[in-house]
């Protein structure tokens, strides 16, 4: 049963179309096993339709027409240019992933300290954006830090659990820089989770800082 959901704002920007890349893959592999928060979604477009039938339509700009037609051009040479383009590397990671990630690369898994290993996931036309998996040893406690800016973490396999409860198959965790923890994973298996992050994650003691170059 999926307990933690991401917070109403998040979900409204999701439904809008605002929320940054990272994030959005993260919420949209969370919304694709969740009806509670996809019925969510649906209440917000559906508010977002009726206030735009309502408003009083304006007169187009000389050239309007001319330059939504020119930037609907661009945006398909655009996709056929990413179609041709060879795929994203894939690495073999051990477990069957969500489909909204079969357009996504994936890194080889990279030992990050005991028991802690992580992959990058590089999304299509957007090479920036900071979303990981991480696979972490059962029992095992991670490093406590805090963030600047926002953290999405999805569970996929395993669970783990912290000050503010615990974490299983399913759930998502949002995380902001009011939130310091120190997540430890359940004894009786690894977990396994896909995380974003606005912003970066601060680490604390002396591990946390040996590992901070290697996550960002």
């Amino acid at each position: 049963m999926i307990k933690h959901h991401p917070s109403d704002e998040t979900l409204f920007r999701y439904a809008a179309g605002s929320l940054e890349p990272g994030p959005r893959i993260v919420v949209a592999v969370h919304v694709g096993g969740c009806e509670v928060c996809a019925s969510r979604i649906g209440e917000f477009e559906a508010v977002g339709g009726s206030q735009l039938h309502d408003i009083e339509p304006d007169e187009l700009e000389a050239g309007a027409l001319d330059r939504a037609m020119a930037m609907i051009e661009a945006d398909e040479a655009g996709r056929r240019t990413l179609a041709a383009r060879p795929g994203l590397p894939r690495a073999e990671v051990g477990i069957r992933l969500p489909e909204v990630l079969d357009e996504c690369g994936i890194g080889p898994w990279r030992w990050i300290g005991p028991g802690v290993r992580w992959s990058r996931v590089t999304l299509p036309g957007d090479d920036n954006a900071n979303v990981m998996l991480l696979k972490v040893r059962a029992g095992r406690r991670l490093p406590e830090h805090t963030h600047a800016g926002h953290e999405y973490t999805h569970v996929l396999q395993g669970s783990f659990s912290d000050a503010r409860g615990r974490y299983g198959p399913g759930d998502l965790d949002e995380a902001d820089d009011d939130v310091q923890h120190q997540p430890i994973v359940d004894k009786d298996g690894e977990c396994i989770c896909i995380a974003a992050l606005e912003g970066q994650m601060k680490l604390r003691g002396f591990f946390g800082r040996l590992i901070q170059p290697l996550i960002g």
